[in-house]
C-alpha cells in the first residue's frame, strides 16, 4: 500500500468514525425508555416499543463498527496495517476503500 492510499484510508477512517458518532448520539435519543403517561394510542405504543428495539440493535452494531475503526485507526501507522489476520495478504485497497475496518482478505471471509 503505498502511502498517499493510506492517507487516504486515514481519512476515510475519521469520516466514518465522525458519522457513527453522529449516528450513535441519535440512536442514543431514539432508545429511551417510552414514559407510560405519553398519550399515543395502543397500537402506537406498540410501535413505538418495536421501533425502540430496532433502534438498540443498531445502536450495538454501530457501537461495535465504532470501536473497531477507532483501533484501526490507531494501528493504522503499523506494518500490519492492510494486512489480512488470518492469511497475511495484502487486502485488496478498493475493500479497504469501501469496508476500512475489514480484517480479512475476500479470500479468507469465504
Amino acid at each position: 500500500m503505498t502511502s498517499s492510499e493510506k492517507k487516504h484510508l486515514k481519512t476515510i477512517i475519521l469520516d466514518k468514525i465522525s458519522s457513527l458518532k453522529q449516528e450513535i448520539t441519535e440512536l442514543t435519543e431514539l432508545t429511551k425508555p417510552i414514559p407510560l403517561d405519553a398519550a399515543i394510542g395502543r397500537i402506537s405504543r406498540m410501535d413505538a416499543i418495536n421501533n425502540k428495539t430496532i433502534n438498540e440493535a443498531s445502536l450495538r452494531d454501530k457501537k461495535k463498527v465504532l470501536k473497531r475503526l477507532e483501533r484501526i485507526y490507531e494501528n493504522s501507522d503499523s506494518k500490519e496495517f492492510g494486512l489480512c489476520l488470518k492469511c497475511g495478504k495484502e487486502i485488496p485497497f478498493g475493500r479497504l476503500e469501501y469496508m476500512p475496518q475489514a480484517s480479512r482478505c475476500v479470500d479468507c471471509m469465504k
